[in-house]
């Protein structure tokens, strides 16, 4: 693998880690807000309506569902670059790579809505089925960046694999299951600035803004046509250019030739060939490096510390009555969600790896070995960002909503601890192991 793909994957490990320490303590902000003296303030916030009309669309939501469906169209941009850069350069770009991540996710999608769906089925709550189908990377990559070297590099790499081709099958679940009557015309829009938008790419188009405002027009022709917004940042994402424009081998004779003239412009005073060779020198220097690492790099940190960190604020508070606890308790959605995360998740991921590396047709990482497994998929089942998305799809704010928030996060809360205790156990006994 190139040691720029491995430099870059460490770099997201990095971010995403250190952004679900701040997930973690946003989330408790909007709890102790939601709860406090001051929590008509916190739901009244977020129900403040906010309206765009024009004569050509009109769009009337309340701030929750401008963060979930606008703002959140940032990260699953990036989430879709993410993706395109697994699938090109990364762990999922070959067959054989990509094959384990890809059946454990698999099981850790299935065993979950199997769960929930057993104790929902022809119930009020049988909606919320995919609910506990996704992982928290930034959530599940705090926790172990918290256990440091006690758990493999190669088992963290396998995580975002394996988050990223969950993030797939919960993105193809929303657009496909969770999508609401569709109005034919608006796809149509949108299916036309798509095309657009790959004859631009196709074309050598490369203007930011030209991309900038065809992306606009596209989040709003899939906001109109009744497909979730957010489907559109992830289309936008995996039609990224992943590869320069120029050569990298090739940007030090060309760096030296252009500075080597606009010294001769320098001293001959030609202001024009000065701000013309600039020009050339900033559009090699940005030609040199893909698209897809250069906004990636640039947007990781916004959304993490920024975009998600307020999705969190507007969606995880809530009452926590004594009233609310009983009923959550009580509830089959609440159970559901909580079963599904808890054990859902690591059953499944466990399974379909044993049973693809016992039939032959995977290979562990390198370094890692089953109790690994087991313990990444413990992690896992921190469904959290995803998760609280969809429930709002799933389910209007009403009790079955609210109770299938506190499932999300009693399971993200229990996953996280015994995920944490399993894989530092499972460390030392390991160095114990080593030493003897």
């Amino acid at each position: 693998m190139p040691q720029r793909v491995i430099e870059a994957a460490e770099a997201f490990v990095s971010i995403e880690a250190a952004s679900g320490i701040v997930l973690m303590l946003t989330a408790v902000v909007a709890i102790v807000w939601a709860n406090s003296p001051w929590d008509n303030a916190y739901f009244d916030l977020w129900h403040k309506r906010i309206a765009i009309e024009t004569e050509i669309f009109s769009i009337d939501q309340d701030l929750r569902h401008w963060l979930n469906d606008g703002l959140m169209t940032a990260f699953f941009f990036l989430m879709g670059l993410e993706i395109k850069r697994e699938l090109v350069h990364g762990e999922m770009s070959s067959p054989r790579r990509a094959l384990l991540p890809a059946v454990a996710a698999l099981g850790g999608m299935a065993a979950p809505a199997l769960i929930y769906t057993a104790l929902n089925a022809g119930g009020e709550g049988a909606n919320g089925w995919g609910i506990p189908m996704a992982t928290d990377t930034a959530f599940a990559l705090g926790v172990l960046l918290l256990l440091g070297s006690r758990v493999p590099f190669s088992m963290k790499i396998f995580l975002v694999a394996l988050a990223i081709a969950d993030d797939i099958g919960a993105l193809t679940v929303i657009a496909v299951f969770y999508t609401a009557d569709v109005d034919y015309e608006a796809l149509a829009i949108a299916a036309a600035t798509l095309a657009v938008i790959v004859t631009m790419n196709r074309g050598g188009v490369r203007n930011v803004n030209v991309y900038v405002v065809a992306g606009i027009v596209l989040w709003i022709a899939t906001f109109e046509s009744g497909v979730h917004a957010t489907v559109a940042g992830v289309i936008l994402g995996l039609l990224t250019p992943a590869s320069p424009f120029y050569a990298p081998s090739d940007f030090a004779s060309t760096a030296d030739d252009l500075v080597e003239s606009y010294r001769g412009a320098l001293d001959s005073g030609d202001e024009d060939a000065q701000e013309a060779l600039l020009g050339q020198v900033e559009d090699l220097s940005q030609g040199t490096e893909a698209p897809l690492d250069r906004l990636e790099r640039a947007l990781h940190p916004w959304v993490s510390y920024a975009v998600v960190p307020l999705f969190a604020l507007a969606n995880a508070g809530v009452a926590l009555s004594g009233d609310a606890i009983s009923d959550a308790v009580d509830s089959s959605v609440t159970q559901g969600v909580f079963l599904a995360l808890f054990l859902g998740k690591p059953a499944g991921i466990f399974i379909a790896t044993w049973v693809s590396v016992r039939c032959g047709l995977c290979q562990l990482p390198s370094g890692a070995n089953l109790r690994h497994v087991l313990g990444i998929g413990l992690i896992a089942g921190i469904g959290f960002t995803v998760s609280l998305l969809v429930n709002g799809l799933a389910f209007t704010e009403n009790g079955a909503f609210d109770q299938a928030k506190l499932g999300v996060l009693g399971a993200s809360i229990c996953a996280g601890a015994v995920g944490f205790a399993f894989l530092w156990l499972t460390g030392r006994r390991q160095a114990e192991e080593e030493a003897a």
